[in-house]
């Protein structure tokens, strides 16, 4: 089993990304650019402020805290599916879907005449009346949960929805302490600032009473990690001896699961929440049976296990609808956010009857939350994931992304890992394999600003900004994903090239 230097050694012996690269001998095949899959969809002309007054407006009236992605950023004007337009008329191929959020696809045809239909009819009454779409929406969502996870409260955003899920497991279990993994994310809101475990998102104000951290399972940048722990069609290149049905991996991550249980925690819980594949951390996986003691254990405990599937859920991860089957277990609160409503602002929290009876002991009241419109948009979203068959899309087509990308990996020294599971990817860019330590955010930049430049819009993500987040609408082609590839790959040479002449 190979163990890792970590963050704490990645000082020492330090080599820059441009030293990797004029070690290795490489003849440049960027000559032309990548031709763009093609799209009938014509955008409609753009007629708002020009792009100089559209900045000044963003510097002037809107928060700095809301940072742009770009040293130009882009101005969108129109999206129908897996494209994207700007208020030029160019055309991208969207690989992050709003932050995983658009999960069917930009403007997806069904969900905007639903959307539409529903607008003229009636858009809001709050939750003191009944309306159909709500009852509606609750069975359709619930029936694809398994038992006890019947009883739904709808919200308005992931934060949101994980605030509720930390009150409900307090409430119910009468504790107070919960755990998350470093690296996660589950919300900028002040309480679900104590879960979220990444320090760009810290602020240096209190938080976080009663949130404890344990270490991430990563098997690719953590201490122990091997050639056969993740549910992944692509492994790490980290090394193991490990024999069928053993993970020495998993072992030592399990033993730091209980140091925390019986060092950071009292001897009773309220929680322990994860996601099941990290998502702002860069698709980070752990080993395959990780959770399922870590469930075992936090229940021992007292606690409630939560999984935040935000992120994972509906379909994105290809085998399951949900990112905890593929973990083989059944928490006792589920998150849901981002892709339940395909860019439409809605959330959820799944749960028991048992848990959701602790928050009717006294008055909880959301006003939008499951409007008539919002649960209208939701019920056509899981219309359109099943009739366009875009769960087995997500595997087929994320699955042939990652193996296309692992090539990628074992051309180039500074693609570090290549992950993920359907749809849901991270490349984490490295300055060498054997170091792991991360490239510097000046030359990931460069190759992430070529990618945009050759019409390929990517996320970023890890603790270092390291990592590039791919999570599409889960339409996507495999012919979209040939020319995705060979951007990047174009991207990449060129950024050897650069380096070759430094």
């Amino acid at each position: 089993m190979e163990r890792g230097l970590g963050p704490l050694l990645w000082g020492r012996g330090r080599r820059l990304g441009s030293v990797a690269f004029r070690q290795q001998k490489w003849k440049s095949s960027v000559s032309t650019r990548a031709k763009m899959p093609p799209c009938d969809f014509v955008p409609e002309k753009y007629e708002s402020y020009p792009y100089e007054r559209m900045q000044k407006i963003r510097e002037q009236n809107i928060s700095p805290s809301l940072r742009m992605y770009y040293k130009k950023p882009l101005l969108l004007h129109q999206g129908h599916m897996q494209w994207l337009f700007d208020y030029e008329g160019q055309r991208y191929l969207d690989l992050f879907a709003g932050i995983v959020t658009v999960s069917v696809g930009h403007c997806h045809p069904k969900v905007t005449v639903a959307t539409q239909k529903q607008l003229a009819r009636l858009w809001h009454t709050t939750n003191i009346y009944m309306h159909p779409s709500i009852q509606e929406y609750a069975e359709k969502l619930t029936s694809l949960l398994p038992d006890p996870l019947k009883v739904v409260y709808l919200t308005n955003s992931g934060s949101e929805a994980n605030d509720l899920a930390m009150f409900m497991a307090r409430l119910y279990t009468r504790n107070f302490d919960i755990i998350s993994f470093r690296g996660a994310y589950h919300g900028g809101s002040p309480y679900t600032l104590g879960l979220t475990s990444i320090g760009l998102y810290k602020h240096g104000l209190a938080n976080g009473f009663g949130c404890s951290t344990t270490m991430l399972p990563d098997v690719f940048r953590g201490p122990w990690g091997g050639s056969h722990c993740r549910d992944s069609p692509v492994q790490t290149v980290r090394k193991c001896s490990c024999s069928e049905g053993e993970c020495h991996a998993n072992d030592q991550y399990i033993e730091q699961f209980k140091d925390t249980l019986n060092t950071s925690v009292p001897k009773t819980i309220a929680g322990f929440i994860a996601e099941p594949i990290q998502g702002v951390n860069g698709a980070v996986q752990y080993p395959r049976s990780f959770l399922k003691e870590a469930y075992q254990l936090a229940r021992e405990r007292g606690g409630v296990c939560i999984s935040d599937e935000v992120q994972t859920g509906f379909g994105r991860t290809g085998s399951h609808f949900w990112g905890f089957q593929t973990h083989d277990v059944v928490p006792d609160i589920v998150t849901l956010a981002k892709g339940i409503g395909n860019g439409f602002p809605m959330a959820a929290v799944v749960t028991t009857k048992e848990i959701a009876s602790s928050l009717a002991q006294n008055l909880h009241f959301n006003t939008f939350g499951g409007s008539p419109l919002a649960c209208v948009v939701g019920a056509a979203v899981l219309d359109a994931i099943e009739e366009d068959g875009l769960q087995k899309n997500s595997e087929d087509v994320g699955t042939y992304m990652l193996l296309e990308l692992a090539k990628l990996r074992d051309k180039f020294e500074i693609v570090g890992d290549v992950r993920g599971k359907g749809l849901m990817i991270g490349v984490e860019m490295v300055t060498d394999k054997d170091s792991r330590h991360p490239l510097p955010a000046e030359e990931i930049n460069q190759i992430w600003e070529d990618c945009k430049d050759m019409g390929v819009l990517i996320g970023r993500g890890g603790l270092y900004s390291q990592t590039f987040r791919i999570k599409p609408p889960m339409c996507i082609t495999k012919k979209d994903v040939d020319f995705a590839v060979e951007v990047l790959h174009s991207a990449l040479q060129r950024h050897m090239e650069r380096a070759a002449v430094k």
